[in-house]
């Protein structure tokens, strides 16, 4: 798959799914003033993801958020399988630790078979992580503070997604075309 074709696809579910159906509050306002740096991966091993996860980290330090806020690094097909991508998340990990980023720099996910532990394949919860692709997200702690203060009970958005996305079943969230 071109790098287009993974942009574009990155790009739908992000305007559809994470900012149509506001299950990130947050991801709008960055999104629309272009501080969203989506990088997809050329890496074959997963050796040479660390090394862009390296580039990608010491990158997003060194730019201003005003600039980039945030960092989404895409990987089209080193990871088909969601338990090899959860192990590879603990390496990602410390890479962050490595850089001496904890506290500055956090990591979320997305999958395309994102399960959470205890449930069923198709559990319309596991949605609320999943991305057409593998998503190393990058967020920066300040940035993410800053938005959890803005927001009023940031800690329901979790309850509020699940429940957005039981109201929409699995039958609309395909008619988004994700």
């Amino acid at each position: 798959m071109d790098e287009t074709r993974v942009l574009e696809q990155t790009r739908h579910w992000l305007e559809k799914a994470v900012i149509g159906l506001n299950l990130c509050p947050f991801a709008k306002a960055v999104y629309v003033k272009n501080q969203v740096r989506l990088v997809v991966s050329k890496a074959r091993h997963a050796d040479d993801l660390l090394e862009e996860l390296d580039r990608e980290l010491d990158l997003l330090v060194a730019t201003p958020a005003s600039e980039i806020d945030t960092t989404l690094l895409i990987h089209p097909t080193l990871f088909e399988d969601f338990l090899d991508f959860n192990d590879f998340l603990e390496v990602a990990e410390d890479v962050i630790d490595e850089h001496e980023l904890e506290g500055v720099i956090q990591l979320a996910s997305f999958h395309p078979r994102f399960q959470f532990d205890g449930t069923e394949p198709d559990d319309i919860s596991n949605y609320t992580n999943r991305a057409p692709f593998a998503i190393l997200h990058l967020l920066r702690e300040n940035s993410v503070e800053r938005a959890v203060e803005a927001f009023p009970e940031a800690e329901a958005i979790f309850e509020a997604n699940i429940a957005t996305l039981e109201k929409l079943g699995l039958a609309g969230w395909k008619k988004l075309g994700l």
